[in-house]
């Protein structure tokens, strides 16, 4: 069967959705997926929730090999002004998940033209921008007898060219935890402050502060993050807030990093709304957002494997950053993830952020290839 890569990605990108409720691309998932497994006896699937399972039989299973694709959109009102842009009001496929789905499903039709010899599954994951998704169905045990042996994924990285697949021997995604803190004080008329409890200066002494977690506690060589980009308090300019809101991000390459960091911010955050005489309500939300940690020996075969592939440009790169849920289920399998070149100006997450599509193509013609070698 040939699949038309665009105009799937194109359907896909139009319909995005926020992890757990993405019921149109389930749907639209499954249908394509049944076209492609048509009449093929080793295939089985199940679902979860919003996500999907497809298994290859092996004809002589020795491992199971496993590729996961995220299916999620993101709460971003898109501006790129293309003729196939989101029908869905304020979501976005601003992270290239469109473009995971396709590839995936193009790897899934090159994987069945012949039953492989070793089993293969391909995880269609939910909700890995928000809730983890990889994580609630492994702890759900959705995956049951179908566990891979080895699990890899890729995920797209503007800033590389079609034809760069890049990845590391090690870490190559930070772990994140969510932050949320509210400082809770005692509102009152802007001309009277000395009766009331100024939430919002906490907030702002707070944000001053938390500045030297990572200055002044995390190891220079090993790096972190600590970000608020959300901070709401206040109705008008002579009220006294009697509430601040902070939501924000930690990011860290190991655990023990992350653990740190969150225990000094709790601190910090405890110790300003103790000299303000307030309250304060921190709420920390790791979930499944370990770093992403490629087992060496995989990663090693994967990455020659990829540099002795003509059209292939391989390119060993240092740790992003950047959070994905994947790093939960690399600390239950090993695996590997990689990025992928899809050469456009605007980062992931921007709404304008639009792939080169051919990403696609080329996506699925060497990672099938790595694939059929791995599955025998």
């Amino acid at each position: 069967m040939t699949l038309d890569l665009v105009t799937i990605r194109r359907d896909l990108h139009q319909i995005p959705e926020i992890g757990l409720e993405e019921f149109k691309t389930q749907a639209y998932l499954l249908e394509k997926i049944a076209d492609i497994t048509a009449g093929k006896a080793f295939v089985e699937q199940r679902t979860w929730r919003t996500g999907i399972l497809v298994f290859l039989n092996g004809s002589a299973p020795e491992k199971t090999i496993g590729w996961r694709t995220d299916i999620d959109g993101l709460p971003i009102v898109e501006q790129t002004g293309l003729e196939f842009s989101s029908t869905h009001e304020g979501r976005m496929h601003a992270c290239g998940h469109d473009m995971h789905m396709t590839v995936a499903l193009g790897l899934l039709n090159e994987l069945v033209q012949t039953q492989p010899k070793h089993s293969v599954l391909f995880l269609f994951q939910p909700a890995e921008e928000n809730e983890a998704g990889g994580m609630l169905m492994y702890e759900d045990e959705a995956f049951g007898d179908w566990l891979p042996d080895e699990f890899y994924a890729l995920h797209v990285r503007p800033d590389l060219k079609v034809g760069e697949i890049a990845t590391n021997t090690g870490t190559l995604f930070a772990g994140t935890c969510e932050v949320k803190i509210t400082f809770k004080g005692k509102g009152g008329h802007a001309a009277f402050p000395h009766m009331a409890n100024d939430a919002l200066v906490a907030a702002a002494h707070f944000v001053t502060q938390v500045q030297t977690v990572v200055s002044r506690n995390v190891d220079p060589i090993q790096g972190g993050v600590v970000t608020f980009g959300d901070m709401r308090a206040g109705t008008t300019n002579n009220v006294i807030a009697d509430e601040a809101f902070l939501h924000g991000t930690i990011r860290s390459l190991t655990q023990d990093m992350s653990l740190l960091m969150q225990e000094r911010v709790r601190t910090l955050a405890e110790g300003v709304a103790a000299s303000f005489g307030m309250e304060v309500v921190v709420d920390l939300k790791q979930g499944g957002y370990l770093p992403v940690e490629n087992n060496p020996a995989l990663a090693s075969d994967l990455m020659n494997f990829f540099d002795e592939r003509e059209g292939v440009q391989l390119i060993d790169c240092l740790p992003a950053m950047t959070g994905e849920d994947f790093g939960y289920l690399l600390q239950k399998v090993p695996g590997v993830m990689f990025w992928l070149g899809i050469e456009t100006l605007y980062a992931l997450h921007h709404p304008m952020m639009s792939p080169n599509e051919a990403a696609l193509p080329f996506g699925v013609e060497h990672i099938s290839a790595f694939l059929k070698m791995k599955a025998g």
